[in-house]
């Protein structure tokens, strides 16, 4: 399998698993990621699923970017909150439409195992090198501006969103502190293990 195939299949196949992480974050119904309590809030308050709030939200960061990094906006990028935004309706509104869980090992069970695809899925797309979520560029963005290591500059971003997300009344709560603290060191931990795997 050719180099650029492996790229391809990890940029879908990433989006895939980092979709469905998130979907199982916001049904643990502990909090979700800050960026995700972020949409599921304003779909609430505003209307609008959160996928659609995903992509919205991808647009804006595109243009903050822009002015960050005083680059043109990637505006390819759009191609991928497009893809996630639609992964997330998916899993939301038809595969776990009815499912409501109550009970608190179930509920920490699907949390712990949302994060771990969040960052095992953001670590296979990052190998397309190419089009990456906002979210991330922001990441990277602020990882070269304030000469952070990455998980440093994962949890910033993390914390610029939990502020937002409380601002318009998103479900915050303890699955939220463990997205935030543990989503960098998981990138930092997967990152490096899949990029063995697909350029070998």
């Amino acid at each position: 399998m050719s180099l650029k195939l492996r790229r391809g299949l990890c940029y879908l196949v990433g989006l895939f698993i980092l979709a469905v992480g998130i979907t199982f974050t916001i049904i643990s119904n502990l909090g979700a990621g800050a960026w995700d309590a972020l949409s599921v809030g304003l779909s609430v308050r505003f209307g609008l699923t959160v996928g659609t709030w995903v992509i919205l939200i991808g647009v804006i960061l595109i243009i903050v970017n822009a002015l960050i990094s005083w680059s043109r906006p990637e505006i390819h990028s759009l191609l991928t909150v497009v893809i996630l935004g639609y992964f997330i309706d998916f899993w939301l509104l038809i595969v776990f439409q009815d499912i409501r869980l109550n009970e608190l090992p179930i509920q920490s069970a699907v949390l712990l195992l949302g994060v771990t695809l969040m960052g095992l899925g953001i670590s296979t797309y990052l190998q397309a090198d190419f089009a990456i979520i906002p979210i991330d560029r922001l990441m990277l963005n602020l990882k070269q501006l304030l000469r952070l290591p990455l998980m440093g500059a994962k949890t910033s971003a993390e914390i610029i969103a939990l502020v937002a997300a409380l601002v318009v009344g998103g479900p915050i709560g303890v699955g939220t502190i463990i997205v935030t603290l543990s989503i960098g060191p998981l990138i930092q931990l997967f990152y490096k293990r899949v990029k063995r795997i697909v350029s070998v």
